[in-house]
């Protein structure tokens, strides 16, 4: 079972989505690949491996089929699944630096992103530099000799900053540097990093690629086959590989992901004109609106604008708390991207590590994971929430 075949390449992108990176089982004629629950496979004598199968930590069919996917619809070489988001961010720096590199990241970068820099890959000896991703000269600035990763979040989490991917490959290439994309707010349906000059794409494949809130799992999708090297030999030699049942999942959801993001961003864009013209709410922040000041970068990588919101609330933090807490048909809790809509309060929750860092969100934020239920219904629930 080959990651990718020829015609999965081409076509758009629900064609890709469903079809990239699997042909039917040549016994059964099987038109999804089948959860092969098995850690151990038979050898035809010493080495002789059946199709490169030898331990599922290695390599596992229902996994190859969702790399091939990942890969295919990220228009990418080589794709890689791995147990959750972090895992997948690990094993990049992982195989890609060493103790007294550095890196840039984002001043406005996930939680849990921060986190793996700060608290473990820091006292490994990997130093981090944050950078205001929308501002060119400033990521120059944070440039140093030995500066082996550019990290980008396009948009960021959760104050949906936009970097320019093209500029920023430019920049990064310059200085001998790669550049990696988590490209998990805006999904390969919306934005293709790699075609715009990214090395790597990451992603938290628990969001919208699986799309259902029903598995964790992580990816990374490379463009150079030296780099797919790397990162492979660290995937199997660390082992935090996504298991059959999850890649199965995974891959279920990817196929719906285009007709999925088309009623995310529906949804998105009128909860921001309610937003807009609510009197409880002082700043709405998302790429569709004009003012928001990465627009027409938006505008020109990503084929729509997302349905990830963040809004600042009157009243300061006991008010966003309120909203957060009053709400009925968005649910309370972490994580973003499934079929449900979610709200959050990122500095007391997905946030909270970066507290009293440069990184520290404003107290202020709501953010919103408008998912795909009818939208007059999301609207009403954050009237009453509002007040």
């Amino acid at each position: 079972m080959s990651q990718s075949s020829d015609h999965t390449q081409k076509g758009g992108f629900e064609t890709r989505a469903i079809h990239g990176g699997y042909e039917p089982d040549a016994t059964t004629g099987a038109v999804i690949p089948p959860i092969y629950a098995t850690s151990t496979y038979k050898q035809d004598g010493v080495g002789g491996l059946r199709g490169g199968y030898e331990y599922s930590r290695s390599a596992n069919p229902t996994r190859t089929a969702l790399e091939g996917a990942l890969a295919t619809v990220e228009q990418g070489e080589r794709g890689f699944a791995f147990a959750s988001g972090l895992a997948a961010e690990d094993a990049i720096l992982r195989a890609l630096t060493k103790p007294g590199d550095h890196a840039v990241i984002p001043d406005d970068a996930y939680g849990g992103t921060f986190r793996l820099f700060d608290k473990v890959a820091r006292p490994w000896g990997l130093e981090h530099t944050p950078a205001h991703l929308a501002d060119l000269d400033a990521v120059r600035a944070a440039i140093r000799p030995e500066t082996q990763l550019v990290w980008v979040e396009t948009p960021t989490n959760p104050l949906l900053s936009i970097g320019d991917i093209e500029a920023l490959a430019a920049i990064a290439h310059e200085a001998g540097a790669l550049l990696v994309v988590d490209n998990t707010f805006a999904s390969p349906y919306l934005q293709q990093p790699l075609t715009l000059g990214a090395d790597l794409v990451v992603h938290s494949t628990t969001k919208y690629v699986g799309g259902h809130s029903d598995v964790v799992g992580g990816a990374v999708v490379v463009r150079d086959l030296e780099v797919a090297e790397r990162i492979g030999f660290h995937q199997n030699a660390m082992g935090a590989v996504a298991g059959p049942f999850d890649s199965f999942l995974t891959h279920r959801g990817l196929k719906t992901l285009g007709v999925r993001m088309d009623r995310h961003c529906d949804n998105a864009e009128k909860v921001v004109d309610f937003l807009c013209s609510h009197p409880a709410v002082g700043t709405v922040i998302y790429p569709g609106l004009e003012t928001h000041p990465g627009h027409e970068i938006a505008a020109r990588q990503m084929k729509r604008f997302g349905g990830m919101v963040s809004f600042r609330v009157n009243g300061g933090e006991e008010a966003a708390l309120r909203v957060c807490e009053g709400t009925r048909v968005f649910t309370l809790g972490e994580s973003l991207g499934g079929v449900e809509s979610l709200i959050e309060h990122p500095g007391r929750m997905t946030h909270q590590s970066v507290a009293g860092t440069a990184l520290e969100v404003p107290s202020d934020l709501v953010r919103l994971s408008v998912g795909i239920e009818s939208v007059d219904d999301l609207v009403a629930d954050l009237e009453r929430a509002l007040g």
